[in-house]
């Protein structure tokens, strides 16, 4: 849809939300690919300036937006009461849903499309990069405490947003039928790599039958674990609040570990196709761990902590496996921006999995030394 026409969409949804003042301005705002966001600034009657985000929900991805408000509005509630009761601040510590003026949590236009408000959190930045070590622990630390706060919430009320998202067993399933359809006539290319998969099967299932037989329980996640869904103070460079919540559903907590293992502790690039530069950093890994169990503070099982290198093995080894899949099926569902990419993509999260592998007992070291 042309921007201009959901510019204006925009600006007649903001006159259902339960809004103070008048709107000053409005516009694009953040670097997110999935929905519209926009910034915007209310003036109230003494002159004072109060900031929002605006956001048209992306309904392609996330195909029931009335469920994943209520899974946010509801997650949110009991992070705030939690806050509360530890003498925090709820305005910047969580984020907080704008209602409309019928007390949704979100509104539909006459179009079909669904937008929301949140308040905006004053002083605080979201870094797409690590730029130092401290950045990637205070993520850890943040998510490790998102964690704690919602060890208690009842992780099976929560609706998946997207179904399946970590099952990795499915996912190997899904590549197997892409390996014997073979439609783009690719696989007699990427014979190592397919192997690669093959060989571990096991890695695909072991945390699901976990899960199944009880060893791990299910647990509010986020599923999208990366340092840019952290808000650091500008002051104190403290992690203070988790956002992005649209992929919060029931998951395991060992994944979100391990996502934020595969994308934070790699020494390259997610496609780089020089792959003498990509293992798994040491240091860094000790940066997040150390961050993440304190963050937890006590909340984790002693399973999962034992699991937390199984977690990031499973993670990185999910989505090359992903990456390949994509690749055999004519790079369909992640953008590429050049030949051959998602081959680059899988090639990394291979690497990857294989150092780890070298350096697991060294992993395990680190998780028991904080444990």
């Amino acid at each position: 849809m042309d921007q201009v026409i959901i510019q204006q969409m925009a600006d007649r949804a903001i006159e259902h939300f339960d809004l103070p003042g008048i709107v000053l301005d409005r516009y694009a705002y953040g670097s997110g690919h999935i929905n519209d966001t926009y910034l915007l600034l209310m003036e109230q009657q003494d002159g004072h300036i109060i900031k929002y985000i605006l956001q048209r929900m992306n309904h392609d991805i996330f195909k029931s937006p009335e469920q994943l408000m209520e899974n946010i509005l509801g997650v949110t509630s009991h992070l705030r009461k939690k806050i509360i009761e530890n003498g925090g601040d709820p305005e910047r510590e969580t984020l907080n849903v704008i209602k409309t003026t019928d007390g949704k949590p979100y509104y539909k236009d006459e179009e079909g499309l669904y937008w929301r408000i949140y308040t905006f959190i004053e002083g605080a930045t979201s870094y797409d990069k690590v730029e130092k070590p401290d950045d990637f622990y205070q993520s850890a630390v943040t998510f490790g405490n998102f964690q704690r706060l919602l060890a208690d919430y009842p992780a099976q009320t929560l609706h998946e947003t997207i179904i399946g998202f970590h099952d990795t067993a499915a996912r190997y399933e899904v590549f197997l039928k892409a390996v014997e359809e073979d439609i783009c006539h690719r696989a007699c290319d990427v014979q190592k790599e397919i192997d690669f998969v093959i060989a571990h099967r096991e890695t695909a299932h072991t945390l699901g039958n976990m899960l199944a037989e009880g060893q791990v329980p299910l647990r509010v996640t986020h599923n999208d674990t990366k340092l840019n869904n952290i808000m650091i103070d500008n002051k104190t460079g403290r992690g203070i609040c988790v956002i992005d919540l649209d992929t919060v559903m029931p998951g395991l907590s060992i994944n979100d570990y391990g996502d934020s293992i595969r994308f934070g502790a790699s020494t390259g690039d997610e496609d780089e196709p020089d792959l003498s530069k990509v293992w798994c950093d040491l240091n860094l890994f000790e940066y997040y761990t150390r961050g993440f169990i304190e963050g937890c503070h006590g909340s984790l099982t002693k399973t999962e902590l034992s699991m937390l290198p199984m977690g990031a093995k499973v993670m990185t080894f999910e989505c090359g496996m992903r990456f390949l899949t994509d690749y055999l099926q004519g790079d369909t569902y992640f953008k590429i921006h050049r030949e051959g990419h998602n081959l680059d993509r899988c090639r990394t999260q291979f690497k990857l999995v294989a150092d780890m592998e070298d350096k697991w007992e060294q992993l395990h070291e680190i998780v028991r030394k904080y444990v």
